[in-house]
């Protein structure tokens, strides 16, 4: 069988994988080959790991018989027509990205942001700030989607005595389920953080930034997409809203004309909300076990639906 490894790893992951396989299984390093070369390789396969280009699935892929991505979402190939079985990384960016977004919030509470800039310049401002701090503790606060990582942020935000509630369309055990409802309780929001897919498209409309209660915090760890952005944008700058944390953007990389590089109520964490030590050591190790699965015809470890969107 042939295995196309569209992932970037590094030499001893290289290893790590080609030892690992069974002989019948020939890998194929896509950044091993010329560039015209990749695309027929992939298409040849039998098995794919990693996520290739979204183009790439517009031609019949009649071989395709298991393709593990190296991602949790996988809203780009909502429209992959293939027969093949699918798995994604489950929750494995869970964690990290519930603590980016902790993190940003705990910054702005807290000033970091502006205390780092002054001690850049070495400029001691100390006892007037502290006016201006506020307290994570007994917040209120919206997460949009019920996964893995809204999950993650209930769990790590319920340590602060947050008042919590969840938002998803399809969740029977969610509290929110539509916009309308949302729309009800954003006056007596503290913080908003978007976990939703990008399937979600322009789900936090400029009503819904509109009706959230003025200098409170927004922040966006699902997709860029999910966000009207120019809504935000102008709702930061006309300070209706406190501030926001972003990881992700309607566009990546950010263009550099974009004014939410340079508002001072903004945080850019540039899409590394899953980092964590030796991701791809994780990404081979899920692969490794899914594959026997998919060979002895066994039930994957988290299968997922491209058409669904879960």
């Amino acid at each position: 069988m042939q295995l196309f490894i569209n992932s970037k790893l590094n030499d001893t992951r290289k290893a790590e994988l080609q030892r690992q396989l069974s002989a019948d299984v020939t890998p194929t390093f896509r950044d091993d080959l010329p560039k015209d070369e990749q695309q027929k390789a992939f298409q040849s396969a039998d098995i794919v790991l990693g996520n290739p280009p979204a183009a790439w699935f517009a031609e019949p892929l009649p071989n395709l018989k298991f393709w593990q991505l190296d991602s949790a979402g996988f809203d780009g190939y909502k429209n992959a027509r293939i027969t093949a079985s699918v798995a994604n990384m489950g929750d494995y960016f869970a964690w990290p990205c519930a603590e980016t977004m902790v993190a940003g919030i705990l910054a702005m509470y807290r000033l970091i942001p502006e205390l780092a800039v002054l001690q850049s310049r070495s400029e001691w401002v100390g006892q007037p700030l502290r006016d201006h701090m506020r307290l994570l503790k007994g917040q209120s606060v919206v997460i949009l989607g019920t996964g893995t990582i809204g999950q993650a942020v209930r769990q790590m935000l319920s340590g602060f005595t947050c008042t919590i509630k969840m938002l998803a369309r399809t969740d029977p055990h969610a509290d929110l389920h539509s916009a309308d409802e949302l729309k009800t309780i954003l006056p007596e929001t503290d913080i908003v953080i978007n976990c939703l897919p990008g399937t979600a498209t322009a789900f936090m409309s400029a009503d819904l930034i509109g009706a959230m209660k003025p200098g409170r915090i927004y922040a966006n760890v699902g997709r860029g997409s999910t966000t009207d952005e120019t809504a935000l944008i102008k709702a930061l700058q006309s300070n209706q809203l406190g501030g926001a944390v972003l990881d992700v953007t309607a566009t990546e990389p950010l263009p550099a004309d974009s004014p939410l590089w340079t508002m001072p109520n903004v945080l850019l964490t540039q899409h590394t909300g899953g980092g964590q030590p030796d991701e791809d050591a994780g990404k081979v190790v899920l692969f490794l076990r899914n594959l026997p699965k998919f060979l002895a015809g066994e039930p994957l470890e988290n299968a997922v639906e491209l058409g669904r969107g879960y």
